[in-house]
């Protein structure tokens, strides 16, 4: 084989535009080389000197799965800080590690899968800690930050390639894959589509991720919308990366093509460039890709279009100008500043809550500190490992003597007896070395196999006290006194042997399940029992054993004594990220777990100065009523304890902002897969409820005077500017926001929306002016009689304040905009998802490669309204367009049926549709009435006469 020679090649020549640089290499490859480039781990081509690539480098808050990294708050905590300029140099922080940790090992990828832009429409879902924001502007603000962060500000080279994940219409675990989320015109481009547009519209976006779910009946990976949307907002060449097995998923779980070369053709046509499918393994893939090709399903310029955008995020990464790139080995890791950064970002992501004056707590405070997660610093599946650790417990040594604090972790001390009489023992594990899952790194954690060096659980006399914690639902950790979880591995042995609960299936969970006068123990990671015999303790099919629950000590008890003895108690509660509420599992309630519940009455109880802090990746139903003082934070990563103390000791004052509505109960949430926020008056932007905390609330140890506000339209924006006076006596930070309200719409529109914020820092008497500039284009909706952006005529209120409950000023101003129309039904009928109101509807895929349709979401009827509908002179003949069996009902105005139309017999599939017509009678202008009955779609309804 002949070297290659570079001064010969274009490709090489940094003197070149990109494009020409990549149509040269493109040239050069063969087809095969092509195909192969299409997989996740696209090979070297050495004949070239190209090296091998990978697409994915998880690092939502820190670099992820690589080993030890710094540890920022989760992105729903970043989301709390309300700071875009905080977050860019997270972004920033984290991308220099990267760069860093790839100095040494060349596994840690450049293409990275962050940040997750999904917005949090509903607090169950079990992926809330991964997403920044409810609304879609603070989402977008916050995004944007990080990827430019991320990006780095080179105008050439891009330090590492963001994509964003996950496309589109992704708020739930339950049956993800395989579930559809409907998503009418109107949420689609006011709500679902607007954090990714603005994120990559502000130009620091190499890419997305399609998500498992389908959106209308049609999988994101074959969605028309990347094409008809996301590549139109950008003239950079972006490359759509599948999510893990979704590829395999459009045969195997959706059924939704007969083949896998069929469905890899549509994704590839679609927009998805790389392929993520069987780990490491490229070889199913390229087989399908080849399948596909000599099927004529594929041609080699759909390969060309999408190694293109491949190679354009390479070019852009200095993959080809090693001498020219600036980032290349001027990474930082683990830095004096790094660390001071997640400290920051700690300190600012804490909410206030509620405070009645119990905080900030005095020096000489005589605190208790309780809870199961008072000494812990938890991790989630997109953290890195620590290399720093601050649980509250620490922060609060540190910050106010170990000698003023006293600890009870709230757990149940028991031990587990056998129908033997015996109890289960944990050996010593003399000589062990401490193991940390995934301490070194790995390509796939999901492939972590538990520990098989310790000795397995055996049965004695005496027994060992085990710390049982309750993390509802009756999902149970047990925890030996070594600090040892009891975890399962691949020979079924139970054993102390895991650092924490974790893994993609965790093997740390038990549930202890009534059997006669007795327990069965039920491991959660495998669905087995267990079982005590000759072999020694483990799990499996048959013979489970009848256990005995002997409680030495209940945690209630434990921290009414703690309590008691304190100046203040500071409870500590939450969530374990890996446990009820995590990737592929949605939470099934807002409250606490019981055990939680009980340890904060008992600590009430024995003292009524009770602070409550919740550490969790969510919202919870907490009764305040009772409590002095409330704050949440999201995991904090590595400085999470040592800002907690601050904040309560007023070394900082507290000014993140809740990122999205906190529900007072279970029955104010609509249901996990409703996606119709308008309908469903969901999130701040429409729920009609009172909240138990409001979106952007948060409490301040200083307080804040707002006045002067003025606003003026000119050229194209309206010019919003008010003061803010910190009126207290300490310096701290207030986020200020400014909202807006259609007074007389057309159309439900929001109550208040989101037009901009800024956090400001003031010091006691100071006073800041803010100016904000919001383009006429903010107040717009999706009309959908138009099919396009409108801004109405009218008034439009603008409410600037401390959150959007707490509203300190308002005025209002008047737009021209452009006036409502009827709908020209006439010229364009209707097209059946274009609706105004609906009720038992899902929208649908009207064929497999594009456009909509709708059909009764249940077996019952579904209704449908479109408003304002022109007939003109008058029509004789209503045509509808419809596939399957049942029967379409017109009305006008909720009056009689005019027409009643149904096919003779069933279609011959779902995507067969046939045109039926019926006479009618109608001119002027009326709202137009739909009832479906029967397993019918509706694609377009048509008027003519």
């Amino acid at each position: 084989m002949t070297a290659h020679t570079p001064s010969t090649e274009p490709f090489r020549d940094p003197q070149l535009p990109f494009a020409k640089r990549i149509d040269d290499l493109l040239s050069r490859l063969t087809p095969e080389e092509k195909t192969a480039f299409l997989h996740q781990f696209a090979p070297a081509v050495d004949r070239l000197g190209v090296a091998a690539f990978r697409t994915g480098q998880e690092a939502l808050h820190g670099v992820a799965w690589m080993g030890p990294a710094t540890v920022f708050p989760q992105a729903v905590g970043l989301g709390a800080t309300w700071n875009p300029e905080l977050v860019r140099r997270v972004g920033d922080a984290v991308s220099r590690e990267i760069r860093a940790m790839r100095a040494k090992d060349d596994r840690v990828g450049l293409n990275v899968w962050a940040p997750t832009v999904n917005l949090l429409r509903h607090p169950l879902w079990g992926r809330n800690e991964e997403g920044y924001s409810e609304d879609p502007k603070l989402t977008s603000a916050i995004a944007t930050a990080y990827t430019h962060g991320l990006r780095g500000d080179h105008p050439t080279y891009w330090r590492t390639a963001p994509v964003l994940k996950h496309w589109l219409a992704h708020n739930n675990e339950t049956d993800r894959s395989t579930t559809s989320s409907s998503v009418r015109p109107r949420v689609l481009h006011e709500y679902d589509l607007r954090a990714f547009r603005d994120t990559v519209e502000a130009g620091a976006v190499a890419g997305v991720m399609p998500a498992y779910n389908l959106v209308n009946g049609r999988p994101n990976h074959v969605s028309p919308y990347l094409a008809e949307h996301l590549r139109t907002w950008t003239e950079e060449d972006l490359l759509v990366c599948s999510d893990a097995g979704a590829p395999s998923n459009l045969v195997d779980s959706e059924h939704y093509f007969d083949t896998h070369e069929e469905a890899t053709a549509a994704a590839l046509v679609a927009g998805v460039d790389s392929f993520t499918d069987h780990g490491t393994d490229s070889s199913q893939m390229i087989g399908r890709l080849r399948g596909a090709l000599e099927r004529g399903l594929l041609t080699e310029a759909d390969l060309d279009r999408a190694v293109r955008r491949q190679l354009s995020v390479r070019f852009r990464l200095g993959e080809f100008d090693p001498s020219y790139d600036p980032h290349d080995a001027t990474g930082e890791f683990d830095t004096p500043a790094h660390r001071a950064l997640a400290q920051e970002a700690a300190e600012q992501a804490i909410v206030l809550m509620k405070n009645d004056g119990v905080l900030p707590l005095a020096p000489a405070t005589r605190i208790a500190v309780v809870g199961p997660l008072a000494d812990e610093c938890k991790l989630d599946w997109y953290s890195g490992t620590l290399i720093h650790r601050s649980t509250p417990l620490e922060g609060l040594y540190e910050r106010f003597g170990a000698e003023r604090v006293e600890f009870a972790e709230g757990v149940d001390r028991v031990r587990l007896k056998t129908s033997s009489g015996t109890f289960l023992h944990v050996p010593a594990a003399e000589g062990a070395a401490d193991e940390v899952r995934g301490a070194g790194g790995a390509l796939d954690p999901a492939l972590l196999r538990g520990r098989t060096d310790l000795p397995a659980l055996t049965t004695d006399a005496a027994g060992t006290e085990l710390a049982l914690a309750d993390w509802g639902d009756g999902v149970l950790t047990l925890r030996a006194p070594d600090g040892r979880y009891l975890s399962v591995a691949d020979d079924g042995c139970l054993r102390a042997s895991a650092d924490q609960p974790g893994g993609w299936i965790v093997q740390e969970t038990f549930r202890l399940e009534p059997h006669g006068n007795g327990h069965l123990l039920k491991h959660l990671g495998t669905g087995r029992h267990v079982c005590v015999s000759a072999d020694g303790v483990k799990v499996a099919d048959e013979d489970p054993e009848v256990f005995e629950l002997v409680v030495a000590e209940r945690g209630e008890d434990a921290v009414a004594r703690a309590a008691a003895a304190a100046d203040v108690v500071v409870v500590v509660a939450g969530n374990d990220p890996y446990i009820n509420g995590r990737e592929t599992e949605d939470r099934t309630t807002l409250r606490l777990p019981g055990q939680q519940e009980r340890l904060l009455r008992a600590a009430r109880a024995a003292n009524p100065a009770t602070v409550l802090a919740l550490v969790a990746a969510y919202p919870y139903a907490v009764d305040p009523a009772e409590l002095p003082a409330v704050l949440w934070t999201a995991h904090g990563g590595q400085a999470a304890g040592t800002a907690l103390a601050r904040v309560l000791a007023g070394d900082v004052s507290p000014a993140g902002r809740l990122p999205q509505t906190w529900y007072a109960d279970d029955a104010d949430l609509p249901g996990l897969l409703d996606y119709d926020v308008i309908g469903a008056r969901q999130t701040y932007l429409y729920f009609e409820g009172t909240p138990l905390f409001p979106f952007g609330h948060g409490l301040s140890y200083a307080s804040f005077a707002y006045g002067d506000l003025t606003a003026q339209v000119e050229d194209g924006a309206v010019r919003v500017s008010f003061s803010v006076t910190n009126t207290g006596d300490v310096t701290a930070d207030e986020v200020a926001q400014l909202y807006t309200r259609a007074v007389d719409a057309s159309v439900p529109r929001p109550r208040r929306e989101l037009l901009d914020h800024r956090r400001v820092t003031l010091a006691p008497g100071a006073t800041a002016e803010l100016d904000f500039d919001v383009p006429l284009t903010a107040f717009a909706f999706w009309d959908v009689a138009q099919d396009r952006w409108r801004v109405e005529p009218g008034g439009y209120e603008l409410l600037a304040g401390a959150s959007s409950e707490d509203v300190r000023l308002r005025t209002t101003v008047t737009l021209d905009g452009e006036p409502t129309l009827p709908r020209a039904v006439l010229a364009n009928g209707l097209a059946a998802a274009g609706f105004d109101e609906q009720q038992g509807i899902a929208i649908v895929d009207r064929t497999k490669v594009s456009g909509d349709a709708v059909t009764p979401a249940g077996p019952a009827t579904g209704e449908l309204v479109y408003r304002a509908c022109d007939f003109g002179r008058g029509v004789s003949e209503v045509t509808v367009e419809v596939a399957g069996e049942g029967a379409v009902e017109l009305s006008l105005d909720g009056g009689p049926a005019l027409a009643v139309l149904s096919p003779a017999s069933p279609t011959s599939g779902p995507y067969h549709y046939v045109s039926l017509g019926a006479s009618i009678a109608a001119a002027g202008v009326h709202d137009v009435h739909l009832r479906l009955r029967g397993p019918l779609r509706l694609a377009h309804v048509g008027f003519s006469g």
